[in-house]
């Protein structure tokens, strides 16, 4: 009685599995096994750092905006303090890319809020 080698969707999940692991040091690249095991933790930790990233960036804007707000004499928290009491709209990302590309009208916006 012949051998049962699997078949079409078996191979076609390892070949995918390899694929992913393509790349990879050693038997983590080659070896069906240690490949899954590598591409198992790989997706998890891409998974991981999409929220990360995230995180990363908003603290990115933060540092910009009150390093900005810290030239026209305040400071990050009494910016964002009187933002919100001035119901302006702006959020960190657009703030701080306007720290970056135009000082003088991240200063019109806090002159405009009372600072």
């Amino acid at each position: 009685m012949p051998r049962v080698r699997r078949g079409f969707k078996a191979r076609r999940r390892r070949n995918r599995v390899l694929k992913h692991a393509k790349g990879y040091y050693s038997a983590r690249g080659r070896q069906f096994s240690t490949a899954v095991e590598q591409v198992h933790h790989a997706w998890a930790n891409a998974y991981a750092n999409r929220k990360k990233k995230k995180r990363d960036y908003r603290s990115l804007w933060i540092t910009r905006i009150g390093a900005a707000a810290r030239q026209c004499g305040t400071s990050y928290s009494r910016l964002m303090a009187a933002l919100r009491g001035a119901n302006v709209i702006l959020d960190r990302k657009i703030l701080a890319d306007l720290a970056v590309r135009d000082p003088e009208g991240f200063k019109a916006v806090v002159r405009d809020v009372g600072l």
